[in-house]
């Protein structure tokens, strides 16, 4: 059974950096469409960043773009969002999603079926 962690979120000012993490076990992370989604508290999940299967591609919600940074260490299994110039609206839960071929980095898709971890909390403060 494939089991997702995040971590690093935090209590940070705006402008200031956090990078997260998602450590995968159970699977090949290579294999597996994985990315990054958020919900702010009343608002509905969105997607933030993903890779697609084989690093074929990367996406990023515009909101992110040139903010936000997505990588992955197959060897370590982990993906990274490394989030710069973060601003109060990037307030949210953080949830890592991992899936083989239910989704393939469709940003648009609040909800794929997928592995997903708990989340790590992630507060700007203006």
């Amino acid at each position: 059974q494939a089991q997702v962690e995040e971590s690093g979120g935090g209590l940070v000012q705006a402008g200031g950096s956090l990078r997260l993490s998602c450590t995968v076990s159970g699977l090949m992370l290579d294999d597996y469409a994985i990315g990054w989604l958020r919900q702010a508290p009343g608002k509905e999940r969105e997607g933030v960043s993903c890779i697609a299967r084989r690093g074929r591609s990367t996406v990023y919600a515009d909101s992110v773009k040139d903010r936000f940074t997505i990588s992955r260490d197959n060897a370590l299994n982990t993906l990274y969002l490394q989030m710069n110039n973060l601003k109060p609206e990037d307030t949210a839960m953080y949830y890592c999603a991992a899936a083989l071929y239910t989704w393939n980095c469709d940003l648009g898709e609040a909800n794929p079926a997928a592995y997903w971890g708990q989340g790590t909390q992630v507060t700007v403060s203006s």
